[in-house]
């Protein structure tokens, strides 16, 4: 169950989502269903944000909920409480790694280093986040991770746009991406679901 696999291939795109608002959170997880994308990862950069959460997962069905930014246990554990379908960190530390596996709900744990890369392999995961894409070497960096550890599949995310969403996911070793331009602080701030409907269709619509 851990293993987060199944939840890289619900869509070519994972929008990574900060909500300051409660009352934003299921009109734009409505939005971006609507737009073909059935999975948000929904970061805990707010102190709303287990709201937010619970609300999507309770009134949204048709999305895929998973909390981002998990870093420590104990955010792990709320974040599940909550309705987190999957939990998503940037980084890992051997407690995290262990705390977030010991919960039933698959793991996509953040690495930037092949040493890293190899200490979650050693956990039994083969799913995992590259954070942070862009400054961490970008596609040309995954490429060169994939000669050696071609069974490793990445959702890489930060610095991702719908412009270079494509140089990642023509990688073999890419499974998906993680963005924050399906969401913008703008769009959603004046309410503009409509908008992010438009922008989840583009993503839709990228091929892996």
């Amino acid at each position: 169950m851990a293993d987060a696999s199944g939840v890289l291939s619900v869509s070519p795109v994972i929008p990574v989502v900060t909500i300051d608002d409660p009352q934003d959170a299921v009109p734009l997880a409505r939005a971006l269903v609507d737009g073909g994308v059935k999975i948000i990862e929904l970061t805990l950069r707010t102190d709303s944000a287990l709201t937010s959460l619970k609300l999507i997962a309770e009134e949204v069905p048709d999305i895929l909920v998973g909390a981002g930014t998990i870093l420590t246990p104990a955010q792990a554990d709320a974040a599940v409480q909550a309705g987190a379908k999957f939990l998503v960190s940037p980084g890992i530390t051997p407690a995290l790694l262990t705390s977030m596996l010991s919960l039933d709900v698959p793991v996509l744990p953040g690495v930037a280093t092949v040493g890293e890369v190899l200490a979650v392999l050693e956990a039994g995961l083969e799913a995992m986040k590259f954070f942070p894409a862009g400054p961490a070497g970008g596609p040309p960096y995954l490429a060169a991770i994939g000669a050696p550890i071609p069974h490793v599949q990445f959702c890489p995310t930060g610095g991702i746009s719908l412009a270079t969403a494509p140089d990642y996911l023509k990688l073999p070793n890419v499974a998906c991406v993680g963005g924050s331009w399906l969401t913008p602080a703008d769009a959603v701030a004046a309410k503009d679901w409509g908008r992010i409907t438009s922008l989840a269709g583009g993503a839709a619509a990228l091929t892996r």
